[in-house]
């Protein structure tokens, strides 16, 4: 499958000139290459009067997302000087080459469906529904389910990484945009598909949001089955890690706290040649041999090691939009690695984790639940976007939101991440994040709109956010390497 730009691949021609904007990103054995670092996102703005209005929107980002926009004429009348300017652009080096996202106008397609990229692979059976006249949200459900039933996704449902106690906790919601109702459920344990159970919450009931074990005991009333969520793997995962952390991850002031120092890290001593680099090795040696011990299969003790030293965060969000206008969303996690038992995040929480509204479009999150709770992200997305901002502005704004709260101050801001997926109503779509991806993948979003394929998104920032609970050293290249938790 190719990775492709988050965008419509629509080319602005004047008088024969096609303006582009090209980038070697970043490459995978066995997918092909996404050359093209416009991030051009789709966008048929309701604003735009006249056959041929159009704005065309810009992010440099090094100015973390500030946009600008220009009509049809000043584009004209900028393209004749940006001609002068080449000239002597190719006299002196540019010094800042950063690429720049750009949002051209061009034709929309409906039905659409976006989502998180780890349910990309369930996306051709959930529009071929949605294309048959399904439900929007019974579609969105049919892709979240995917890694929800999948004992290989330790982020979702059935085998996701459980609490610091050794049981996995699930949370979801869902907002069905026709009918205007929502469902909520946190807290779940031995119940596999909570995003269904969400829903049966809204179905079924007079209220929005159900925890913990009375959530669980309606899901059985209904018909769900309980089950034991902790696969063999997923157990060794949590035995290696309570050995190495014990209870201490998640303990202790947060970022948030005015108290709170990031780690430091030597400046003057080589990471490979540090005494803290041979402390790693110690401690790696030290989880390999207990992970044979634990019969973690060789090919995965790696990967499980990482897992323990880099606390796994994982969700999956899903918009379907149908044909008719209509849209629903919906976002299914089991959270937090190691979290304290009962922690909810915003995966279940309306507003920030998925929110929905009929008249505008939808949006959904996966990140640092903390973080986008406070600045209720989905709903100020669909909030701006009501506004008049496209679904890449309305994005990039709850972003910068997010780093208001730490007053821009990217000691903080490196250990946290974000990523929204963003659906208007008239098919028009953005996938935006709070840095470019993890140590050497990109953050993409998934996306069907009668062909499948995955999309980069449009960062705010330039460059990987860190793990957290942070580490006060670079980790070695063998466990970030092709590491999709590293981030």
């Amino acid at each position: 499958m190719s990775y492709l730009p988050a965008c419509s691949k629509v080319p602005i021609d004047f008088s024969n000139k096609v303006i582009a904007f090209t980038n070697l990103l970043y490459k995978s054995s066995d997918e092909t290459t996404c050359e093209q670092s416009g991030h051009q996102q789709r966008d048929a703005s309701s604003s735009h009067k006249g056959r041929g209005a159009f704005v065309l929107s810009f992010s440099p980002f090094p100015k973390f997302g500030e946009f600008m926009s220009i009509s049809r004429r000043g584009f004209l009348g900028s393209a004749i000087a940006a001609s002068l300017a080449t000239g002597l652009n190719a006299q002196d080096k540019v010094k800042d080459d950063a690429p720049r996202a750009a949002e051209p106008s061009g034709s929309v397609k409906r039905p659409i469906i976006i989502c998180a990229n780890n349910g990309v692979n369930y996306l051709d059976d959930a529009f071929a529904f949605l294309k048959n006249g399904g439900d929007t949200l019974e579609a969105a459900l049919r892709v979240v389910k995917g890694p929800e039933d999948d004992p290989n996704d330790d982020t979702v449902g059935l085998g996701g990484i459980p609490n610091e106690e050794g049981v996995v906790e699930l949370d979801a919601c869902c907002m069905h945009g026709p009918s205007r109702r929502a469902g909520s459920v946190g807290g779940v344990r031995n119940i596999k598909n909570v995003s269904a159970v969400s829903k049966a919450v809204m179905e079924h009931t007079g209220h929005v949001m159900l925890v913990g074990e009375g959530a669980e005991r309606f899901a059985v009333a209904m018909g769900f089955p309980r089950e034991n969520l902790l696969t063999e793997r997923s157990r060794k995962i949590w035995l290696l890690w309570k050995e190495y952390h014990s209870t201490d991850d998640w303990w202790g002031p947060g970022i948030a706290d005015p108290n709170w120092k990031p780690p430091s890290s030597p400046s003057t001593t080589s990471p490979t040649t540090s005494p803290r680099s041979e402390l790693w090795k110690q401690r790696i040696q030290r989880l390999e041999e207990r992970a044979v011990e634990l019969g973690i299969e060789p090919e995965f003790r790696m990967a499980a090691i990482r897992r323990v030293l880099v606390p796994p965060t994982g969700t999956i969000h899903c918009s379907a939009l149908n044909d008719k206008g209509e849209i629903s969303g919906c976002t299914t996690t089991s959270g937090l690695a190691y979290k304290l038992p009962g922690r909810c995040g915003d995966s279940p929480i309306i507003g920030a984790g998925c929110y929905t509204d009929q008249d505008v479009g939808s949006a959904g999150a996966t990140g640092s639940g903390e973080e986008n709770i406070k600045v209720a992200g989905a709903h100020t997305i669909v909030e701006n976007m009501r506004r008049g901002m496209s679904p890449l502005e309305a994005g990039i704004d709850a972003l910068k939101r997010i780093a208001r709260n730490y007053n821009n101050d990217m000691s903080k801001l490196n250990f946290m991440d974000m990523t929204y997926y963003i659906l208007r109503k008239d098919g028009a779509y953005a996938g935006v994040s709070l840095w470019e991806g993890g140590s050497t993948q990109r953050h993409h979003i998934a996306v069907h709109d009668g062909s499948r394929r995955s999309e980069i998104t449009v960062p705010l920032f330039k460059g990987a956010s860190h793990s957290f609970p942070p580490f006060p050293v670079t980790l070695p290249r063998e466990l970030t390497h092709d590491s999709e938790y590293y981030k």
